[in-house]
C-alpha cells in the first residue's frame, strides 16, 4: 500500500503518461497482540520496509481511507536520481512510518484513525 506524494498529470521528458511519485510499504509490520511487552512491539514494527517510486495512473487502486502524514518535505524528486540519496529517502520514511505506527492511538480524527489503521494491515486477495 502507499500513499501518493505527487501527481504529474501530462508526463514529462522522461515518462510520456501521466504519472505519480508514490511511497508506501513493501513489507509491512509484524503481527501484535495484547500480551507483548513493549520492547517486543517496537522490535515487530522495525521489519517495516518502505519504497519510492514512481507509477503509473492507470495502475493506480484509489481507496476511501485517508492516511494523515505528511511526506512531502521527506520524499523529494531530486533525491530519486541517486542511489545513495535514495537510500536516505527510504531510511526517513522508515522513520515516519514506524513513528505513525506505534502512535495509531494519537489521532485525533475517526476517519484519520480508520485510514492509518488500513495503511499498516497487510493486503489480502
Amino acid at each position: 500500500k502507499a500513499v501518493v506524494v505527487k501527481t504529474i498529470e501530462d508526463g514529462d521528458d522522461d515518462k510520456r503518461f501521466s504519472h505519480c511519485l508514490v511511497a508506501g510499504i513493501a513489507r509491512g509490520p509484524r503481527k501484535v497482540t495484547r500480551g507483548m511487552s513493549k520492547k517486543k512491539v517496537e522490535k515487530r514494527s522495525r521489519t517495516m520496509k518502505p519504497f519510492v517510486k514512481y507509477i503509473n495512473v492507470r495502475h493506480v487502486f484509489p481507496t476511501r481511507y485517508v492516511v494523515d502524514m505528511d511526506l512531502k518535505k521527506a520524499v523529494d524528486e531530486a533525491d530519486l536520481a541517486s542511489a545513495e540519496r535514495k537510500v536516505d529517502v527510504k531510511k526517513g520514511l522508515k522513520k515516519i512510518f514506524e513513528d505513525k505506527y506505534l502512535n495509531q492511538k494519537a489521532v485525533t480524527s475517526e476517519k484519520k484513525a480508520a485510514g492509518s489503521n488500513y495503511f499498516f494491515q497487510k493486503l489480502r486477495f
